[in-house]
């Protein structure tokens, strides 16, 4: 991820409802949520402005949206987000681990997915 697209992403995340809907979507994981139960969720959100905060992170690349029959499914973009992680971290230790430590720990969320060396 480049500083424009960080960028980006920072300025979508950086309101309350968006920054929410971004966790809520993270938590539904890969299948997603309807745009109805989003909106619920978040205390029943108008529709307008639900449409509008989707809309916004859509554009920033960190939600996606499909059609699944009369649906609107939105779903967190994860290489979007890690790449936002990434960026963040790319420099961070600067050759002393123990300064990202705090910051690896918190991210460990304990759901790495099994690779033919940990089977």
């Amino acid at each position: 991820m480049d500083e424009p697209q960080a960028l980006a992403a920072f300025t979508a995340m950086s309101q309350e409802t968006r920054l929410r809907i971004v966790r809520l979507l993270v938590q539904a994981g890969p299948e997603g949520m309807a745009a109805g139960a989003i909106g619920d969720a978040l205390d029943g959100a108008a529709t307008s402005r639900l449409s509008f905060h989707l809309s916004h992170l859509e554009h920033a690349g960190l939600v996606r949206s499909r059609r699944q029959g009369r649906f609107i499914i939105y779903s967190a973009v994860y290489p979007a987000l890690a790449g936002l992680i990434g960026f963040l971290m790319k420099d961070c230790c600067q050759g002393h681990p123990e300064i990202c430590a705090p910051a690896v720990a918190a991210m460990d969320c304990g759901c790495i997915p099994e690779t033919k060396e940990t089977v």
